[in-house]
């Protein structure tokens, strides 16, 4: 039976505990600040294409963060095997405590992780090609959805506690007075429900009584529209 190489080992041990990374800083520093840059512009982007019902604007704010926090790591350990195998491990006791609820906040942060791994790893054209595609297939669709679907309003019902109205009675209720009808975000606990909808009316009389009819289903529901565009 062969036995294992010593010298081998020793070797291998010696460039794990020994190996450290070397980084211009001339070479970090732009890709750092142009890391910032389009993570910034897709915070912008964001802010205007997005059809999130969450603050759009608060969570706009942190994608430069998180994608120079991505470059930073990804710059150290790129060119260390030992710091590579640490990251494995400190990255599997990450939990993230903040639930993402909605596809489109998780891709964004996909694109801003992206453009930190891109950069990070110095892939300059490869991460600006990404952008610019992304980004334009992001806008065609936005501008699409704007021209197909037209105008409509955000719709947000809230019922406390446990009995009254449900989704099924209020989902059949707006669907006897809307145009349109999307559900976006259904959100139901011990002290009640809430949901959001995208809804559109032919005219104000046709949401009066939508309004109506959902306040005949339970008196302690509350209503609140808003308009798509007003929405950040």
């Amino acid at each position: 039976m062969n036995q294992p190489d010593v010298t081998s080992i020793t070797d291998l041990q010696r460039f794990l505990l020994e190996s450290t990374p070397t980084v211009p800083i001339f070479q970090f520093l732009p890709a750092l600040v142009g890391t910032a840059i389009l993570c910034a512009l897709v915070g912008l982007f964001y802010q205007r294409y997005g059809q999130s019902l969450s603050n759009r604007e608060s969570l706009a704010r942190i994608f430069p963060a998180v994608g120079m926090t991505t470059m930073l790591v990804i710059t150290i350990v790129k060119s260390s095997l030992a710091l590579s195998l640490g990251l494995v491990g400190a990255l599997s006791i990450v939990r993230f405590r903040t639930a993402i609820k909605e596809p489109e906040e998780l891709a964004y942060l996909f694109l801003t992780i992206g453009i930190g791994l891109g950069l990070g790893a110095s892939q300059w054209l490869v991460t600006l090609s990404g952008f610019v595609v992304i980004l334009g297939v992001l806008w065609v669709r936005a501008r699409s959805a704007a021209t197909d679907e037209g105008k409509h309003l955000y719709l947000t019902i809230r019922q406390p506690g446990a009995s009254g109205a449900t989704l099924g009675s209020i989902t059949r209720t707006l669907q006897e007075h809307c145009t349109g009808l999307d559900l976006k975000r259904f959100d139901e606990a011990q002290d009640g429900l809430e949901a959001s909808y995208r809804v559109s009316f032919e005219s104000y009389e046709q949401l009066e009584r939508a309004k109506q009819a959902l306040r005949a289903i339970s008196g302690a529901i509350s209503l609140s529209f808003v308009d798509q565009e007003a929405v950040l």
